[in-house]
């Protein structure tokens, strides 16, 4: 597994228990929170994948973030405080086919800025995949520009309670080979392995 530099120290050793969780903002641009020393989070992937749901499912919450009936929805950087020590940053889904061009530019644009040019020196990247469609050319290009810019990360394949364990086998070793990097599969809606996500994103 590639392991890449991160000068962070793991906030959690221990298994991480969820006491709080709370929306504190969303933004599109240069803002005081990114700087405010508290570590960032990201959570980022493909439109319909079911970040939000992971998200929920990590935090033990319902709603917390939105998850909305069309894919695309989010379009700011949402920042959510977890136990009043981390930030939870919930990016907007990219590769919506529906979207204009225009829109698809400005969302590309905007997560870029916040991964690569935002001068935050982030705990973790998050980037979740469909187990079920695998490894997309957008996720190969998210996958490339976080290993050249050096940003710790980890793959999570969710929806796998859509597959068998055949499938699902087939599936997390196509995605290691294609990303070059091991795969933490996952369902957010049966929510099993959710201790063991939460402290490998945290350590």
């Amino acid at each position: 597994m590639l392991k890449l530099a991160n000068s962070l120290q793991p906030i959690y050793t221990t298994p991480m228990r969820i006491k709080s969780a709370e929306f504190v903002k969303g933004i599109k641009g240069t803002d005081p929170i990114l700087y405010d020393g508290v570590p960032e989070y990201a959570f980022v992937g493909r439109s319909n994948v079911g970040k939000s749901s992971v998200i929920n499912a990590l935090l033990n919450k319902k709603d917390l973030v939105r998850v909305g009936k069309m894919p695309g929805k989010t379009r700011e950087v949402n920042f959510f405080r977890i136990n009043n020590q981390v930030y939870f940053v919930d990016l907007p889904g990219y590769g919506y086919a529906t979207a204009g061009p225009e829109e698809k530019e400005k969302i590309k644009k905007l997560i870029l800025w916040y991964l690569m040019y935002s001068e935050v020196e982030h705990a973790k990247v998050v980037l979740i995949l469909d187990a079920k469609v695998g490894f997309t050319e957008f996720d190969s290009e998210m996958v490339r520009a976080l290993k050249q810019s050096h940003r710790p990360f980890v793959i999570v394949a969710n929806k796998i309670d859509k597959l068998n364990q055949k499938e699902t086998k087939k599936q997390m070793d196509s995605i290691a080979e294609k990303s070059g990097v091991d795969v933490f599969p996952y369902s957010a809606k049966n929510r099993k392995g959710t201790d063991i996500l939460l402290n490998k994103i945290l350590s």
